[in-house]
Parts: structure tokens; C-alpha cells; sequence
């Protein structure tokens, strides 16, 4: 009896392996390419003490034949975070598994998936990519294309791949942007590429955190609390998009995650995930890219587009000092707009303040510069103006585009 037992052990935990081998290659989120986790990778978050690491850490036990380890684990991890509803599923996996052979992950009884596929099948892509997460880190020392120059006033920057259900959280300290930390994140049920209020998209594009909204000012849906976005920005509206309200925020407090693609267009994390981004980061002065792939590189490799802007908003600084409005306009695209003033009228506005703004020397202060690439190439900067003697001044923001392979100013205003 006891080798007939001993013997069956291995086979329930090689079953098991085998199915979290088929969730990895799930063919709903990962299409036919084949490739598998290794064990050093989720021997990585074996120490830590998020939901998720645990989570991968049962997968872990599971890869190594560790069926009972895993178990323990698991069922620690349900009692903790009961909400946490893929726990649940792997928790109820490995307890079947102690009885019958696994097929795949999620097995739930048939009279329970024809009560709600819908929801297995969201777990199980859950499941795949938090998992995939681990395979595809960005490489030590990368940041996201987007980020080209950012002052040392702005503390913090974010950046959502939508591809990987990934939000990815960098501080910015005296060796530029550091990857802090990176989340499970959920977006809009149709996927990214916002264009239309309702269609229950995400925007791709660069953003900045408008303000913070926590718990007691909201309802319970969006969790702890709720980072809204500049969108529309201004290349948005260029575009012709429309809609608003889109925002970071946390879950039900009955759910510990969404699925990959549940909301309605916003940006939503597992709330006590939220809450250690909404106590880092500052409202204004926080970039959030959300692209629906991030392309990432190496630091060295911004040097180049980093210098080149630099020398082209150096340019247009001078020009501004110059009080010479034609040259001044030259950095403008003829399809400007600000507020209600097009092209002409920026023109007046700016042939009145030449005569005081002539001689006078102009300092653009905590200059940011980020990039995008959409159907057209676009910056994004941030600086403060500020005129001889003073020591405050106005936060501008401009958005610059390709026009005939050279970069004009399509939109320029005040924040804050």
C-alpha cells in the first residue's frame, strides 16, 4: 500500500506541472509562440511577500514536484487574501489534484464552468500573464523609449504595457530612472487605443497624474483610492479623440484583481499595490506612458535624441528672447492652436510681449522631455519659463510635431 501511494505522488505532482506548463503557453494571450518559465525565475519571488509573489512562489513549489509544499502554500494564501480569486483557483487545483489527475489548470467541475466560463477562462489568462511577466522582464538598467529627459524635480514615472496587463513603477534619483517595482494591472475590456468616449478602450499615448483621489471620496468600486490622467491631452484632441475619466485606481474591496481587459477604458491595480504607488508619486508632475508594447533601451542610447532636442528647445529659447517674432514663428506649426487662439492670433499675442520680452535673458527650468510615436512622431515638454531675476515662474507645456521631417510647435499653454 505505502509504495502503491509513494508511487502515485510523483504522477499527481508531474500532473500538475504539466498543466501549469499548459497555462504558461495558453494559446488565448500568448498565440503559438512556445516557451516555459524556468524555476530560477520564479525562484526570483521567493521571498516575496506581495500576493503575487506568493502566488509564484506556489508555482515554484509546483514546477519542483513540491505538491504538499505548494499546498500549504497555497491554502496559507487563500486564508490571508481571501479575495484573491486566482489563489482560489490554484488552491482548489492542487486539492483535486490530491485525488484525481489534473488536466489543466482551473479543472473546475463542468457543472461549475457552464455556470461561469467566462470567468475560469479570465483566470486562467490572469494566470498566464502574470506568469509571462516573469519570462519577459525589461532588461537590468532599461527604460521605455518614451522617457527622454526628465529634471530631478520629478520624482517618480510610470509606464503600462498593455500587451502584458503590466504596469511598471521607476524612481528617478541621481543615477536617472531605476525600476522600482512593477504590477498586475487590468485595462479597458476592448484593449488599448482610445478614440471615442464609451468604447470601453485605454488610451495609448504620454500622460501626466492630474491629482489624487483617495477612498473616502469615492465609492467602493475603485478600492483605496484613484490617480486621474490628462486625457484627452492635446495630441488627443488634435486627433479628434474623445472621452475622459480615465484613471489609475484600485478594485472592489471583494476582488483583489480585475482580469486583464475589465474596465471600462481606465488603468486598475489590486489595491494595496495602489496604495504604495498613490504614497510615492506626486500629482502634476508624474508622467504615465501607457503604449500597448514597450520598447525598451538602454539609458546610453537616450544620449543622442536627448542632445538633439535639447539643442532644438535652445533654439526656440533663444529665439523667444530675441524678441524677433519671426523667428519665433518659425518654430510654429501653421495648424497651432491654444485655447481659443489659432496661428495668427498666437502670432499677435506674441508680436505684443516681444518689446518686453527683448534683451531680457529666459531660463527654461526642470525641463522634461518625453517622446511618442503614433501616426506621427510627438514631444512632450515641461519647463518653467522664468525671466531674468525672477525666481518663479509659469509651467508651460508644449507639444511639438513632425511637419516636412522637421519638429513644430502645435500647441503651448500654461498647467497648473
Amino acid at each position: 500500500m505505502s509504495a502503491d501511494r509513494a508511487q502515485a505522488k510523483p504522477d499527481r505532482n508531474q500532473a500538475v506541472e504539466a498543466a501549469l506548463t499548459q497555462t504558461v503557453l495558453h494559446p488565448a494571450t500568448h498565440g503559438t509562440t512556445k516557451s516555459s518559465i524556468s524555476l530560477d525565475q520564479l525562484a526570483e519571488h521567493r521571498n516575496d511577500p506581495s500576493a503575487e509573489g506568493r502566488l509564484l512562489e506556489v508555482y515554484r513549489l509546483i514546477g519542483s514536484g513540491e505538491g504538499h509544499q505548494a499546498l500549504d502554500k497555497a491554502r496559507q494564501l487563500t486564508q490571508d487574501v481571501p479575495n484573491f480569486q486566482l489563489a482560489q483557483l490554484v488552491y482548489g487545483d492542487l486539492l483535486l489534484a490530491q485525488t484525481a489527475p489534473l488536466q489543466h489548470m482551473g479543472n473546475a467541475p463542468d457543472t461549475l464552468v457552464s455556470k461561469a466560463p467566462e470567468r475560469l477562462e479570465q483566470l486562467r489568462v490572469e494566470a498566464n500573464r502574470r506568469l509571462l511577466a516573469l519570462q519577459e522582464r525589461p532588461p537590468v538598467g532599461a527604460i521605455p523609449t518614451q522617457f527622454i529627459d526628465l529634471p530631478a524635480t520629478t520624482k517618480h514615472a510610470i509606464a503600462v504595457d498593455a500587451s502584458r496587463s503590466r504596469l511598471y513603477l521607476f524612481e528617478n534619483g541621481p543615477h536617472g530612472l531605476q525600476l522600482v517595482a512593477d504590477h498586475y494591472a487590468s485595462i479597458g475590456k476592448l484593449g488599448p487605443e482610445k478614440s471615442t468616449q464609451g468604447d470601453q478602450r485605454t488610451p495609448i499615448g504620454v500622460y501626466y497624474i492630474t491629482s489624487r483621489l483617495d477612498a473616502n471620496q469615492l465609492t467602493d468600486f475603485y478600492g483605496v483610492g484613484a490617480l486621474p490622467l490628462n486625457y484627452p491631452n492635446e495630441y488627443d484632441r488634435r486627433m479628434g479623440r474623445t472621452g475622459s475619466g480615465i484613471w489609475l485606481h484600485g478594485v472592489p474591496s471583494e476582488s483583489y484583481a480585475r482580469s486583464p481587459q475589465s474596465t471600462d477604458g481606465c488603468v486598475a491595480l489590486a489595491n494595496p499595490e495602489l496604495k504604495s504607488i498613490m504614497e510615492r508619486v506626486q500629482p502634476r508632475t508624474t508622467p504615465v506612458v501607457i503604449a500597448r508594447s514597450l520598447e525598451w533601451v538602454e539609458p546610453q542610447a537616450q544620449e543622442t535624441p536627448r542632445r538633439d532636442l535639447h539643442n532644438l528647445l535652445e533654439g526656440w529659447r533663444v529665439a523667444r528672447a530675441s524678441g524677433d517674432v519671426n523667428r519665433l514663428m518659425a518654430f510654429y506649426s501653421a495648424q497651432f492652436a491654444s485655447g481659443t487662439r489659432d496661428y495668427n492670433q498666437w502670432r499677435q499675442l506674441m508680436e505684443r510681449e516681444a518689446g518686453t520680452q527683448k534683451g531680457r535673458q529666459l531660463q527654461l527650468k526642470d525641463l522634461s522631455i518625453l517622446a511618442w510615436r503614433d501616426r506621427s512622431d510627438v514631444l512632450v515638454v515641461t519647463f518653467g519659463e522664468l525671466n531674468e531675476g525672477e525666481r518663479t515662474g509659469a509651467i508651460k507645456r508644449q507639444y511639438w510635431g513632425k511637419e516636412g521631417g522637421l519638429w513644430k510647435i502645435f500647441f503651448e499653454g500654461v498647467i497648473g
